[in-house]
């Protein structure tokens, strides 16, 4: 299996630490890609030039974090997800998705595009999503999945890239992140 990613995309990290906490990290080749840059090698595994692409074994390219990381699991031979663990995937990739956006945003139009009604929308997303984390009892499970590691990795791209935003304030996301963080598989793919 090839994985192509680059070393800032919360997107990708999610992708590679499934990989890694499903047992794939002696098989997987990671294909280090720029999608600012429509590298030959992610527009001919993806369209779309962004990063995670798994490619499987059998040659098929597959795209999107979410379907990634449910692949990875089922192939691993996860047991099939309840609707809170789904639930608890859809809240930490709307935290990686507003996070992203934010920074992507500044990036290509200042800080001043946090005062633009998308901008605010972003903002107000992080802060709503983070209390709702805070408040899930799924956080809480021994039996981790990729739903955990979403979160994880939302909560750890905030802190790398919008260190702004303070989320002290919710001691469970905080006892949460810092277990987290110390598992190999974060540790091998820290932010940098």
């Amino acid at each position: 299996m090839q994985l192509l990613l680059n070393q800032t995309s919360p997107y990708a990290r999610a992708a590679r630490v499934t990989a890694l906490e499903a047992g794939f990290g002696e098989r997987l080749e990671l294909v280090w890609s720029d999608p600012w840059n429509d590298d030959p090698t992610l527009l001919a595994a993806h369209p779309g030039n962004k990063v995670p692409v798994l490619i499987t074994d059998e040659g098929i390219a597959l795209s999107e974090t979410l379907l990634i990381c449910l692949h990875l699991h089922l192939l691993a031979g996860g047991s099939p997800l309840s609707a809170k663990r789904l639930q608890l995937a859809g809240l930490g990739q709307g935290l990686i998705d507003a996070a992203f956006g934010t920074v992507i945003a500044r990036k290509h139009g200042g800080a001043v595009q946090d005062e633009s009604v998308l901008g605010a929308r972003r903002l107000a997303a992080i802060g709503r999503l983070l209390a709702r984390l805070d408040q899930s009892s799924t956080l809480d499970a021994e039996d981790l999945d990729f739903s955990h590691y979403l979160v994880a990795v939302g909560l750890d791209y905030l802190s790398f890239r919008l260190p702004e935003i303070d989320w002290s304030a919710h001691p469970r996301l905080v006892a949460f992140h810092q277990r987290l963080l110390a598992r190999p598989s974060f540790a091998a793919t820290s932010f940098q």
